[in-house]
């Protein structure tokens, strides 16, 4: 039982573990940890694997882009996770926890962010993470349609943030007392 309790309001992001971490067991189980030592909430978490148009859907935003096809390329070669995270300041924490998109940079001034300590290259960089509120909403039911963010905030988010919340660690989420 964790004795979370939060004085603002929750709120959700959308974080993935892409194919490189989770080809490497170590690499994702330090991924989850450290999801864990910050005090994410896990709201929802799945292992899935994408067809091409899957993430030719998700990144069409950067379709023409030098890098779209390597990344859509990349991001269908093979398992991934994706889960929804809650904390206070959500999307901002789980973009500061990650560390810059480009792995060399993140080496230099993050060490000790995901991407500084396990990035391998500007693609396979080992996570991805919402960038707004908004796009956090949209990347949630692209990979959770059965999860209405709306719904979440209205009847949820006070019962996660007063608690008593735990940790399911069979289904690798967290869970209101009594649910």
């Amino acid at each position: 039982m964790s004795s979370f309790r939060w004085v603002r309001p929750l709120q959700l992001t959308l974080a993935l573990i892409k194919p490189d971490a989770v080809a490497n067991p170590v690499i994702s189980e330090a991924v989850h940890q450290k999801i864990l030592e910050n005090n994410f909430l896990i709201i929802r978490h799945k292992e899935l694997h994408w067809r091409s148009t899957d993430s030719q859907r998700f990144y069409c935003e950067h379709k023409g882009r030098f890098f779209y096809q390597r990344l859509v390329e990349f991001m269908s070669s093979g398992p991934m996770q994706a889960y929804i995270l809650a904390h206070e300041d959500a999307v901002q924490l789980w973009r500061n926890l990650m560390g810059p998109t480009k792995v060399f940079r993140a080496r230099i001034v993050a060490p000790g962010t995901v991407r500084g300590d396990l990035g391998l290259t500007d693609t396979r960089n080992t996570t991805h993470g919402s960038d707004s509120v908004e796009s956090a909403c949209r990347e949630i039911t692209f990979f959770f349609p059965e999860f209405n963010t709306s719904d979440w905030y209205e009847k949820q988010e006070p019962r996660y943030r007063t608690g008593p919340v735990f940790y399911d660690e069979e289904r690798s989420e967290h869970r209101l007392e009594g649910e």
